[in-house]
């Protein structure tokens, strides 16, 4: 199993264009009901040209992952670089601020729906998950370094972000901002 990322900034451009066309369409519709075919008639190549590039569907699922979190990544790190503390709240505005525009939740979650735990791009669901959790225990530190248990706290705080994006078009917007109140309130040292 190859789950070494993949170097996004030695695409071709005719790479870089299936890999949109087949970030949109899998974000859209679903990884399983989006095939090779699709994607190359999209994006005006050949299946072969496709190969060549990502190798197989399981290459360029891995790429569609990896790509969504280079692009979204800058998106948390400039909230966190505005925010007051704790900045750990950051991430909740970030997610109400995707919650408006997003229309089929997160792309990782959907993905971890449709794919097996050995897939080839696994690891990216994996590893971006707990770059989120990561983060959110750097943030704690750093904001408030008496909390005991950080790891804890960061992880309950990942868990309530993470469960109120999930289920905010089911309950409606308030849900985020809900969460994020008592994401503050665990936060009082």
């Amino acid at each position: 199993m190859d789950d070494q990322p993949i170097d996004l900034d030695s695409l071709t451009p005719g790479a870089r264009t299936i890999l949109d066309v087949a970030s949109q369409l899998f974000y859209e519709q679903g990884i399983h009901s989006v095939g090779v075919d699709t994607i190359a008639a999209e994006a005006g190549v050949t299946k072969p040209i496709l190969y060549k590039n990502f190798g197989n569907k399981d290459g360029l699922i891995a790429a569609y992952l990896q790509n969504r979190h280079r692009w979204w990544w800058p998106t948390l790190e400039e909230a966190i670089s505005k925010a007051d503390s704790p900045r750990a709240l950051a991430l909740f505005d970030v997610y109400m601020q995707d919650a408006r525009t997003i229309t089929r939740g997160c792309a990782y979650l959907n993905a971890a729906a449709e794919l097996p735990a050995d897939h080839r791009a696994y690891p990216m669901i994996r590893r971006h998950k707990r770059a989120v959790c990561e983060r959110l225990r750097e943030l704690i530190e750093e904001d408030l370094p008496d909390t005991p248990n950080l790891q804890r706290l960061a992880d309950h705080l990942f868990l309530l972000a993470e469960g109120a994006f999930a289920h905010h078009r089911i309950y409606g917007g308030s849900l985020l901002s809900e969460a994020r109140e008592i994401a503050r309130d665990l936060m009082v040292v």
